[in-house]
């Protein structure tokens, strides 16, 4: 992606989140230069990858395929003593006709929650540790009422509404193709991006940057160390 792109839908995402009434904590609005002062006092954000996370999932087509992110809170599986917290909190973006491709996680458990703006439709199989999709029908548990639906069964989320992800679970995030972006919150287990996300098709989590201009916030994959 270049980052012009990244810049921009951040911009974005910030404006939407803003419109919905929903508050960042501070670092969220640092620059570049801000990280270069900060110390270790807040390992956290970098060892956590707190921040921004802005994707297109390495297949360079982010308008159809991607998302944006901003992790407020987690722990750290690989570091448990460090930072015990056993839970996570998000925030994302997907725009108008964009799409998260297909996938499930081993060891999170995840509500996912519109927060506001647009509709939203997650498509839901059950799926196997050797990664199959079954054609089984789905228990799905959505604002505290239980339901069996048939595999690929697409839920829509309007404003409010909530569905609860299993592990094994295999959930793809799809909007329509008008009514502008959606805000969506995310509260989980403690979360590791590197390594449990499980995608039906073979891809990547994190984009590769053509920078084209300085970059608006860094992602949280690229803070400098403590100085």
């Amino acid at each position: 992606m270049k980052r012009s792109r990244i810049n921009q839908v951040i911009r974005d995402m910030e404006a939407l989140i803003k419109r919905e009434g929903f508050k960042l904590p501070p670092f969220a609005s640092w620059t570049a230069d801000d990280w270069n002062r900060v110390g270790a006092e807040y390992d956290e954000i970098r060892d956590n990858k707190l921040g921004w996370d802005i994707t297109d999932y390495g297949l360079g087509r982010f308008d159809e395929i991607g998302f944006a992110l901003f992790t407020i809170r987690n722990g750290n599986q690989k570091m448990p003593e460090k930072y015990p917290k056993a839970y996570a909190e998000k925030l994302l973006m997907l725009y108008e006709g964009q799409n998260s491709p297909l996938h499930y996680h081993v060891s999170k458990s995840e509500d996912i929650i519109n927060r506001g703006g647009n509709d939203l439709w997650i498509t839901v199989y059950n799926g196997t540790p050797d990664m199959k999709k079954l054609d089984t029908d789905v228990e799905i548990h959505c604002d505290g009422k239980k339901s069996i639906v048939p595999a690929g069964t697409r839920v829509k989320l309007t404003p409010g509404e909530s569905i609860t992800i299993t592990p094994y679970l295999f959930h793809d995030f799809v909007m329509p193709k008008t009514g502008g972006p959606v805000l969506l919150g995310e509260v989980s287990k403690c979360n590791d991006d590197e390594h449990d996300n499980f995608f039906y098709d073979k891809m990547g989590r994190f984009p590769t940057i053509e920078e084209d201009e300085p970059a608006y916030r860094l992602l949280c994959t690229e803070y400098p160390s403590a100085g």
